[in-house]
């Protein structure tokens, strides 16, 4: 629990995410999750710890960038974010964070991605790839343990 407390500290600031009396189970189907209470809470993308929607919807303490309606429904297939979809984009992202994609309509979150470029680099583009979709809204972790 402490080592988990320590990797969740170093990579979002947060301290003592779990408390020493927090029910903590390992699940691992296609992903390796971190239950709290029977609640995916993280999830391991390789190596490093993410948060589930599922968390980010309780406290969003993910940067964030907000997409345009139009890129909705890509997005929640699974889509990777696209740069021309991209209406706002948090300052101090850097390459490989863990960001929160954020309709723009409801200023919800609608999928976790990691960042391919920093924020300045993001801004400059005009095409292509910006964010690679690691979890969405109705995908098999969002339904956890559903399947």
């Amino acid at each position: 629990m402490e080592q988990l407390n320590e990797d969740i500290q170093k990579l979002y600031g947060l301290e003592n995410f779990f408390d020493k009396k927090a029910q903590v189970e390992y699940h691992t189907n296609e992903f390796r999750i971190i239950l709290l209470h029977e609640e995916p809470v993280f999830f391991y993308f390789g190596e490093f710890i993410v948060p589930t929607l599922k968390q980010i919807l309780k406290d969003n303490f993910l940067k964030k960038i907000t997409v345009d309606m139009g890129a909705i429904k890509f997005v929640a297939s699974g889509a990777d974010i696209m740069k021309p979809g991209v209406v706002a984009v948090d300052e101090g992202i850097n390459k490989g964070d863990f960001i929160a994609i954020i309709d723009q309509k409801n200023q919800k979150p609608i999928a976790i991605g990691e960042a391919l470029f920093d924020c300045h680099e993001m801004r400059k583009q005009e095409s292509g790839k910006v964010i690679k979709n690691l979890h969405y809204v109705g995908d098999k972790l969002w339904k956890f343990p559903e399947n």
